[in-house]
């Protein structure tokens, strides 16, 4: 199920253009366009959530296009990846990198483009679901339109500070974060990285941030991205164990 992030999309290759909207369609409503004008004009109709440019266009390129709606007050701060060639970020790129929310590199492994751009998305939705609840301590939504590894992700990137709480039939894990770390985590007897990775496999059920409870309570032992990639190693890990019994239950057979 898409979020509801709206996404511009712009580059002068039709290709390249269709392949990255379609790819992106199940995870935001996107808008594709071929050139930094036709961009530029889009976004003076309506604001989108997130502008993904290629750098190198023909008229308005991707760093004309990001100075330009920078520079007005009704586009200023909305989120912006770029995406351009290693020797264009290394010799002309550089300065901006502060301004914006990624850089994707051409040419890109497309799965790899959208994983990178998919964690902006959801930093996004997330936010925007916090302003919706403007009042209110608390957000909440369903796993299968968030998982747990969408919702570290993006409680890291937007460096939040908060309480993760996570349900998945019963089975609960509370996650504390600072500036988008977590500090501790508790899944019935267990704490820390253990009780994280256990959280890692839940596949439905609900979540709850609260962004007025902390802890003062240390127990994990890595960054969150350290744990989201022993996490998630430790699922490839496990999936393929079970590949491999089933297989074997099979040989047996």
């Amino acid at each position: 199920m898409p979020s509801d992030v709206n996404v511009l999309l712009v580059d002068d290759n039709p290709v390249i253009l269709d392949m990255l909207a379609k790819a992106l369609q199940p995870v935001a409503i996107v808008t594709a366009v071929t050139s930094g004008n036709e961009a530029l004009s889009r976004t003076a109709a309506a604001i989108p959530d997130l502008v993904i440019s290629d750098y190198q266009m023909p008229d308005v390129t991707g760093r004309d296009l990001l100075q330009i709606l920078r520079a007005r007050p009704t586009t200023s701060r909305v989120p912006f990846i770029l995406m351009s060639s290693k020797a264009d970020q290394n010799e002309k790129l550089g300065p901006i990198r502060d301004a914006i929310e990624d850089f994707i590199e051409k040419p890109f492994f497309l799965r790899e483009a959208v994983r990178r751009i998919k964690r902006v998305v959801d930093k996004i939705a997330l936010e925007k679901m916090a302003r919706a609840a403007a009042g209110q301590s608390s957000v909440r939504g369903s796993l299968l339109q968030m998982n747990a590894i969408d919702l570290l992700q993006s409680l890291e990137l937007g460096r939040k500070t908060c309480k993760l709480m996570l349900d998945s039939n019963g089975r609960k894990c509370d996650m504390y974060f600072v500036e988008g770390q977590i500090i501790h985590a508790v899944f019935g007897p267990t704490e820390g990285d253990e009780a994280v990775y256990a959280a890692l496999n839940f596949e439905q059920g609900t979540w709850e941030i609260d962004f007025s409870s902390n802890s003062t309570e240390q127990t994990t032992s890595r960054s969150t991205q350290g744990l989201l990639m022993e996490g998630l190693r430790l699922l490839d890990e496990a999936n393929r164990d079970a590949e491999q019994a089933e297989q074997d239950t099979m040989n047996d057979a």
